[in-house]
């Protein structure tokens, strides 16, 4: 992962973070299926540059975010945008099918035994219980 990624990371965690006055669960399931993330999945898109108050924006004229549900804590919704784009950057997939193998519910459950864990060791463990709960 290079500089301007880890950007990228931090950028989608604030935003994730700024997202408090919204249903966590619907907020992430949006951002995950929306045009937004795939302009940050993309290898290089203008959204990219803009920060989190820009792609708030950006998402609340695509969707209609929903304030009606569990509002998740600042730092387990830092944790799930970061490492949603960390994913996406380092292993190359789409925001969309990360969402299908592991949902908010998945990542906020998990969150207290991660948080700590190295990124790639998370996302490890994350893809193996997604493995688990489709063969269930």
């Amino acid at each position: 992962m290079d500089s301007i990624q880890l950007k990228l990371c931090d950028i989608q965690g604030r935003l994730f973070e700024k997202s408090t006055a919204y249903a966590s669960e619907s907020f992430i399931r949006d951002f995950m299926n929306s045009e937004v993330a795939r302009h940050l999945d993309s290898p290089y898109n203008k959204l990219q540059w803009m920060g989190e108050e820009y792609l708030l924006e950006e998402l609340k004229d695509e969707k209609e975010l929903s304030v009606e549900g569990e509002k998740y804590n600042p730092d387990v919704l830092y944790w799930i945008g970061y490492l949603y784009r960390y994913w996406a950057s380092s292993r190359g997939e789409r925001s969309k099918r990360i969402y299908r193998l592991a949902p908010a519910k998945t990542l906020k459950r998990n969150y207290f035994a991660f948080h700590t864990f190295d990124p790639d060791v998370a996302i490890d463990d994350l893809i193996e219980i997604g493995r688990q709960r489709q063969t269930k």
